[in-house]
């Protein structure tokens, strides 16, 4: 009896979800726009995850748009930042005034390792001014996700998420890990990885 009250509470809980109930307060929905948009000098950037026509598999882009708007001294504009094939990429960004950053998993088909790309883009061009990732050593390995953070000094930017596998070039284990990349928008400086 007791299984079936809690299976009970299951079904209601996800039709609450499905019918909006928890989203139409604007706590998930408004998290993950939070996670895919930021600003820099007046303009709003957003990732976005789409689907090519057409390949099998199937192949994502992963894009950055800027949107035009009257404190934004450029037009709008759209740029591929990476792509994925196979499974559907999840994208991450954060901005301030020294650049765009956006990450995303990715894989590259086959029993491929599921990847984080990271890329530093300019605000005015798009240009990618940095381009770099975090992988795994292994064959149909995964990072699961690639959370992004700027710390309150404006320049040290933090990678955080889950993994199955050690990270190349991380310190300690477990299945969470944070990798601090200090001064990220002005050099290639590399990160230091800790696992948890």
């Amino acid at each position: 009896m007791h299984c079936w009250k809690a299976v009970a509470y299951l079904v209601a809980l996800g039709s609450m979800t499905a019918c909006g109930g928890v989203e139409a307060e604007g706590g998930l929905g408004a998290q993950k726009a939070a996670l895919t948009t930021g600003t820099s000098l007046g303009c709003t950037f957003t990732a976005a995850v789409v689907a090519k026509p057409g390949p099998f598999p199937p192949i994502y882009d992963v894009k950055v748009t800027r949107d035009a708007s009257p404190t934004c001294p450029w037009g709008a504009s759209t740029v591929v930042v990476g792509s994925g094939t196979g499974a559907v990429p999840t994208a991450w960004l954060v901005a301030n005034d020294l650049g765009v950053a956006v990450s995303y998993t990715f894989r590259t088909g086959g029993p491929s390792a599921q990847q984080v790309g990271l890329k530093n883009l300019a605000p005015d061009t798009l240009a990618v001014v940095r381009s770099t990732g975090l992988r795994t050593n292994a064959l149909s390995t995964y990072i699961y996700s690639g959370d992004l953070a700027i710390a309150p000094d404006g320049t040290t930017l933090t990678v955080s998420g889950t993994k199955n596998a050690p990270l190349v070039g991380e310190t300690g284990s477990g299945s969470n890990y944070v990798a601090t990349f200090p001064d990220f928008f002005t050099t290639e400086t590399a990160p230091s990885i800790v696992a948890f």
